[in-house]
């Protein structure tokens, strides 16, 4: 995508900061309202971050009920009410098929682009911008300019902007690769702002000892993960995830540690149930099955018919069985001990991996600061926020870029009503 560079000053009704989902959102939304709409995007691109959203699929939604999507906000998820109630998932479904993206809901309600395309869904917001006129200038903004303690525009690397009303969408600092450096962030904080600490949501976690390591590159489907924090069991989910060298990552895992919350104040361990279709008197008559199989074989070489043979040595670690004891000898409370680590495989939670490898960021600009009904701060007239860089994150499933389409949505409509008013 080719965008300007301007030497000179330019004066609009709206600037947006930032060209991800609630930046472009922002600013179709204004400009369809009538309004003179520049949207600053230091990238050479617009939706950098956008493109490469659900393995490059883009989950841009979640057809849930309004009840679902709160609920899968677990930070400030109440703030977000009246932004979603004006451009919920149906509303969002409905603008992308009129834009020429078909669309197609697949499990867990989460909805993609019929073809699969990320690019496509950043391709048609691009394409609706420049029929509206949006002007699309390649720059970075470095300060807000104020003029008698009122909000006069922007000042970018390249020029300055002039408007009375600015939409801050910079995203947060998870994935800086695409553009998100945390601009935001000191925008707002440089007219009073309060950054609630930003950390990793839906991240890869660390855990304790080298057991993971010893299966790096091990993917398991369809497994069931549960996290508990101390003894009290927070979060269960299905599907897939990876051992890696520092611990684990995957989709589940991603997910639960969105439920991970009190990192350094509270512990928290995941046990992984590797044969969730099996009831433990099921997966016992399998045990017995095998181990009749196998019978003069030693136990690291009879589990290779129900787990990868990357496993298996960590695994019999865990039940405390020597390797090398023949089967037959084994008792009914080793063969226990055997079934109970296969239902609840124990991993100790260390912590996160570093924010910049996160999907989303959790904290940003307090919304008790930003008014719930507008995304207009409540501290300069004619400031909006939108999207990631808000203190609000969700629950995989497409919640996080309806959270940028709705609060987009309500900053533009708020930003050109002022401005036209």
């Amino acid at each position: 995508m080719s965008m300007a560079y301007l030497g000179t000053a330019m004066k609009v009704d709206v600037v947006v900061v930032g060209g991800g989902p609630a930046g472009m959102m922002a600013a179709i939304t204004a400009a369809e309202c009538g309004a003179a709409v520049c949207l600053l995007e230091p990238n050479e691109r617009l939706g950098k971050k956008l493109n490469i959203t659900g393995k490059g699929r883009c989950n841009l939604t979640n057809s849930c009920d309004a009840e679902q999507f709160l609920q899968s906000v677990p930070r400030n998820g109440k703030f977000l009410y009246s932004a979603y109630y004006q451009f919920d998932s149906s509303a969002v479904m409905a603008f992308f098929t009129e834009l020429g993206v078909p669309l197609k809901t697949e499990r867990g309600n989460r909805v993609f682009p019929v073809s699969d395309r990320a690019f496509d869904v950043s391709g048609a917001l691009e394409k609706r911008l420049r029929r509206l006129d949006v002007r699309l200038v390649r720059d970075r903004a470095e300060t807000l300019v104020l003029q008698d303690g009122r909000l006069a525009g922007v000042k970018g690397s390249q020029a300055e902007y002039a408007a009375g009303q600015v939409v801050i969408a910079t995203g947060g600092v998870s994935y800086p690769l695409t553009g998100s450096t945390g601009d935001g962030y000191r925008l707002a904080q440089l007219v009073g702002h309060t950054i609630v600490e930003p950390r990793g949501s839906l991240v890869p976690l660390c855990t304790k000892g080298n057991l993971c390591a010893q299966m790096q590159g091990l993917s398991l489907r369809n497994v069931s993960l549960r996290v508990f924090e101390g003894n009290r069991r927070v979060y269960t989910d299905f599907g897939e995830m990876l051992f890696t060298h520092f611990g684990v990552s995957g989709p589940v895992v991603l997910s639960a540690s969105a439920h991970m919350r009190q990192f350094g104040k509270k512990p928290y361990r995941v046990e992984i149930d590797l044969k969730p279709a099996l009831d433990e008197q099921s997966l016992d008559k399998r045990l017995v099955s095998d181990f009749t199989k196998y019978q003069n074989s030693d136990l690291i070489n009879g589990l290779g018919d129900l787990l990868p043979k990357k496993m298996i040595a960590p695994f019999v670690s865990l039940t405390g069985i020597n390797p090398h004891q023949k089967i037959h000898d084994l008792t009914k409370g080793q063969r226990r001990s055997i079934l109970t680590v296969m239902k609840s495989l124990p991993l100790e939670i260390e912590g996160p991996r570093p924010v910049d490898e996160a999907i989303v960021t959790s904290g940003g600009v307090s919304v008790k600061e930003v008014n719930p009904s507008t995304m207009e701060s409540k501290l300069l007239d004619g400031l909006y926020f939108a999207g990631e860089v808000l203190d609000v994150d969700a629950y995989t499933g497409g919640f996080n870029l309806q959270i940028a389409w709705s609060t987009g949505r309500l900053a533009g409509l708020s930003a050109a009503g002022h401005a036209k008013g």
